[in-house]
């Protein structure tokens, strides 16, 4: 079914997360990147509109810098964010530019989407840049948020970018192939659910293990994510990034991942 969803959506939001993007040292997983952009060319060229919020920003800035990762300071945290977030909007520039794509930075913190001027201003800056061949990327403005003001997570950015813009499919990498009934790291009977149809039946019938996380992004997020955007009769897809193609072996049928298909 994800073959079908993928290849009848024309504006597609794909959510990158931290341990997606980044290597096991910290640094830019330059080699995923580049099979990124390879998969977001093919989408291009079938005439699709693809807008990216990735994650790595913190753990990009401790990879480049080589110290503070185990300071809590606030300032230290968005210091990093500062610094990780040239690194890895450098790594996209390069890489996607030798696919022949132009990329463009769009940092956003929980107020733009909550004020109608900075809203009006998001969608024709999406707009103007999907107009004109661009790929936007976007991640939230770590550098001056606080707790009080963040979205949270990344998730969760996606897709309120995805509703804000109208998009037909938030496809969300992860670090694993997609929703499980139990920890698929703990419990070998874990079965993966490749196809959701009823969000609150789902929260009430799997089990978290308490801390809501089957990876790093958190399982509960990527859920709620799903909740979000099904409100607005959008699809979701729930993968492992680190799969070579995984997008386009999903649009081959080639690959299995959770499908949150929307009322």
């Amino acid at each position: 079914m994800e073959k079908d969803i993928i290849k009848n959506s024309k504006k597609i939001v794909i959510k990158i997360g931290s341990s997606t993007i980044t290597s096991e040292d910290g640094t830019i997983d330059k080699k995923f990147l580049e099979n990124l952009a390879g998969q977001v060319k093919t989408l291009v060229d079938m005439g699709k509109k693809i807008v990216i919020v990735s994650s790595g920003a913190r753990i990009a800035g401790v990879g480049t810098l080589g110290k503070w990762s185990r300071k809590e300071d606030i300032h230290y945290k968005q210091a990093l964010c500062a610094i990780g977030q040239v690194e890895l909007m450098d790594s996209y520039r390069k890489i996607f530019s030798n696919h022949g794509l132009h990329v463009g930075q769009l940092l956003l913190t929980k107020e733009d989407f909550s004020h109608k001027a900075r809203t009006l201003n998001i969608r024709n800056t999406l707009f103007t840049l999907l107009d004109e061949g661009v790929v936007p990327i976007i991640n939230e403005n770590d550098t001056v948020c606080v707790e009080e003001i963040k979205i949270g997570d990344n998730d969760m950015l996606a897709a309120y970018t995805t509703v804000l813009w109208g998009g037909d499919l938030l496809i969300m990498l992860s670090d694993i192939e997609g929703i499980y009934t139990k920890n698929p790291q703990n419990n070998d009977d874990a079965k993966l659910i490749e196809l959701i149809d009823n969000i609150e039946e789902l929260e009430n019938s799997i089990s978290l293990d308490g801390k809501s996380s089957f990876g790093t992004g958190g399982i509960t997020t990527k859920i709620l994510a799903a909740k979000e955007v099904s409100r607005y009769g959008t699809n979701a897809i729930v993968a492992k990034g680190k799969k070579e193609n995984i997008i386009l072996r999903l649009l081959k049928g080639e690959e299995k991942a959770t499908l949150f298909l929307s009322p």
